[in-house]
């Protein structure tokens, strides 16, 4: 299939991505799934009901009298020993609507706030990863606009080659240098050409990442709308982690939901209160509403022991909570580790570009040299393509310290959000 090709600006990738981002629809998801975890809980707080209709053919005794009192339908005839003895086949068909209102239930309230900050850890998680999104987003384009820098130097060292390859045809011809160093000068062309093919190989693969990556398929070949520049941000050393960062306030939430859960298996030696209510219709014809009755109680309840099961949960919640708390500092302290180690290479690729562009200059100004001297037989073969080969390298290499800095510059701005 024909691979589309369209410009795209690094606003527009990240807008697509926010949009369309298989990933970041996989959160929502997960997002929902604890939404519906949170929903469940009402059910400490709102009532159950339920409707129920039971059809029952009976011969025993004892049923069958407590049916005529049902259908409340007992007669003076009905006292009859034969007839109590041997009711035959009776009939009964019980409609009732029973509710279950939840009254005390203080394990249940623990569990249910837990599961509210289950749902708050959902959300911070979903909008950490598209923070995250963002920046996978503009290291990817950034990538994209390296690797078509790459293409462009390489391009024009490969006009270079290919005209001191004609040049070094000529000084054969000529007899100004030997057979040898004019196949060195053709493998030189050579070299050049493959590096130009890994370069657009390169861009193609990036291309189609950033194409999955902003929901496009892998059939949109993207190019980048700007060149790769550096990017101008003022530098400060003095970057502190923020502790209200979304993934960082997801774990310190993350221990308080443990902690609530270690509360309500604590909570299951508290009592339980249940309010009940039923309202029935007993007949001996089917959906009959003959005979009414109702039931209103409460019931409390009380587990004292139940053979080591909740000591046991209780055990274990409290050992989560203590791994939970163990986590939340790791975190805490691996955070401020990366952030120091981030500051560390913003420097340290501020300094590598200054140099990187210094040695670009020099080995640009030793080719030009070099270059006019062979062009006058007084430089070996040998030499210029050295001088072409450290050009090359230090242009490239200036352009991938500019790609180290600007992905500093945003991997930072992620870091101390």
């Amino acid at each position: 299939e024909a691979q589309e090709r369209s410009l795209v600006s690094l606003e527009e990738a990240r807008a697509q991505a926010r949009s369309n981002n298989t990933d970041l629809k996989l959160f929502q998801k997960k997002y929902a799934v604890a939404k519906a975890n949170y929903e469940q809980t009402r059910a400490v707080l709102l009532p159950q009901i339920r409707l129920t209709n039971t059809s029952t053919f009976t011969n025993n005794p004892l049923m069958a009298f407590g049916f005529k009192l049902l259908q409340r339908d007992v007669s003076t005839p009905d006292f009859d020993p034969d007839l109590l003895n041997d009711p035959g086949d009776v009939e009964n068909f019980n409609t009732r609507i029973e509710v279950q209102q939840p009254r005390i239930n203080v394990d249940g309230w623990q569990e249910r706030k837990a599961a509210n900050l289950q749902l708050e850890i959902s959300n911070l998680q979903q909008e950490r990863y598209l923070e995250y999104l963002d920046l996978e987003v503009s290291k990817t384009y950034m990538q994209l606009q390296l690797a078509y820098k790459s293409i462009a130097v390489l391009e024009k060292a490969l006009e270079t080659a290919a005209e001191n390859e004609k040049t070094a045809r000529n000084n054969l011809e000529q007899g100004l240098i030997q057979n040898a160093d004019y196949l060195n000068v053709q493998v030189r062309l050579g070299e050049v050409e493959n590096q130009l093919l890994a370069a657009r190989s390169q861009a193609e693969n990036v291309s189609e990442y950033l194409s999955v990556l902003i929901g496009n398929g892998a059939n949109s070949y993207l190019t980048p709308e700007s060149e790769l520049l550096p990017v101008n941000q003022e530098s400060s050393s003095s970057i502190e982690l923020n502790t209200e960062r979304k993934d960082i306030k997801a774990n310190a939430i993350a221990a308080e939901a443990q902690k609530k859960m270690y509360s309500s298996s604590k909570m299951n030696f508290v009592p339980r209160a249940n309010a009940m209510a039923s309202y029935g219709w007993n007949d001996p014809e089917f959906m009959g509403f003959g005979a009414d009755n109702y039931v209103v109680g409460i019931q409390l309840s009380w587990d004292l022991f139940g053979g080591y099961k909740n000591i046991g949960k209780i055990h274990k919640e409290k050992a989560l909570l203590e791994q939970a708390e163990l986590e939340q500092q790791k975190y805490l302290d691996q955070s401020e580790m990366e952030l120091n180690k981030a500051l560390r290479h913003r420097s340290e690729s501020q300094n590598r570009m200054v140099l990187a562009g210094m040695a670009v200059e020099q080995s640009k100004e030793a080719l030009r040299v070099t270059t006019n001297r062979f062009e006058q037989g007084l430089e070996k073969t040998m030499d210029l393509l050295y001088a072409e080969s450290q050009f090359l390298e230090k242009e490239l290499a200036y352009y991938e310290s500019v790609f180290n800095l600007n992905y500093s510059h945003a991997y930072l701005e992620f870091l101390s959000k």
